[in-house]
């Protein structure tokens, strides 16, 4: 088992320092949040709380999910970073891939690529994409990354043709030396399934236990109907839940699958700013390291 610490909407200044007292500790990797506007007005509904009020994210500091990714991997030298998730097919994957790319080389392949559909059709509004069929935009930006990020000493060429995008074949330089995780977000059936047939693993984004078993199972026989033989080395399963916080929780996570445990320590829904000071995160996820990351290991 692997352990993931998430800290999101907290003080941009306390990201650099977290991500070296997670190294220190134990973790394997620390999630990054992605969002990139917040708009004025909006009836949108967040889809993994029981309000779907968004306004717990006004007045937040987010930096650029990449531009923190960079900002991490340079004060660091084992830490993995995974966003959580990054809002894909609102970018240009062609854009993506090179930034992907330039992090995984420069970072000795410490970038588990964590994807996503934006909930907020103001995000494709603003970004200027069709809200309409972005599942299959989806589909094909998973694609392109996956065709210009293929590692090799040699950076081979990669043309596409789809519906929305059309790519002469072209070439990035660096390539990873390799291959990126692809670990695809969302509850949707859609979402498990394109996990399975696209992706590298599968990212849960919280809820009740009774949730969570619901889907596993429902992704378990989504891979038993894809021919999906891969174990887990090879397809990752990121989960949330307070079975996290015990050793015993921890083995029966594991029991059914779950290969990284993606835990915090608030909720960080709340309004307003985290008034949590630095020091006692660092505590907080020391003990955890100590309690249970040392016990499982």
């Amino acid at each position: 088992m692997r352990f993931s610490f998430a800290e999101g909407m907290t003080h941009a200044d306390y990201y650099a320092p977290l991500a070296q007292a997670c190294e220190a500790a134990g973790y394997t990797s620390m999630t990054i949040a992605d969002s990139l506007i917040y708009p004025q007005e909006s009836d949108s509904k967040y889809p993994y709380t029981d309000t779907g009020d968004r306004e717990f994210l006004l007045g937040k500091e987010f930096i650029e999910t990449f531009i923190l990714c960079a900002h991490l991997f340079a004060v660091t030298s084992t830490l993995r970073l995974t966003p959580f998730v990054l809002k894909l097919p609102i970018r240009p994957p062609v854009l993506v891939a090179k930034q992907a790319s330039s992090l995984a080389f420069l970072s000795g392949n410490r970038l588990g690529l964590g994807v996503g559909l934006s909930p907020w059709p103001e995000d494709f509004a603003a970004l200027g994409v069709p809200w309409e069929r972005r599942g299959k935009r989806m589909d094909e930006c998973m694609d392109i990354l996956r065709g210009l990020t293929q590692p090799g000493d040699e950076p081979t060429f990669f043309g596409y043709s789809g519906e929305f995008y059309d790519i002469e074949p072209l070439q990035q330089c660096p390539a990873p030396t390799e291959r990126i995780p692809l670990l695809v977000g969302g509850h949707s059936d859609a979402a498990l399934r394109r996990a399975v047939r696209k992706g590298d693993g599968w990212m849960h984004a919280g809820g009740d236990g009774e949730e969570l078993d619901r889907l596993l199972t429902r992704l378990a026989e989504i891979r038993a109907e894809e021919g999906d033989t891969r174990g887990p080395d090879e397809f990752e399963v990121h989960v949330i839940s307070y079975d996290a916080y015990t050793v015993d929780g921890v083995k029966r996570l594991e029991d059914k699958g779950v290969t990284d445990c993606i835990v915090g320590f608030r909720v960080p829904y709340i309004k307003g700013p985290d008034t949590e000071p630095l020091e006692t995160k660092v505590k907080h996820l020391e003990q955890y390291a100590e309690s249970i990351i040392a016990e499982v290991a």
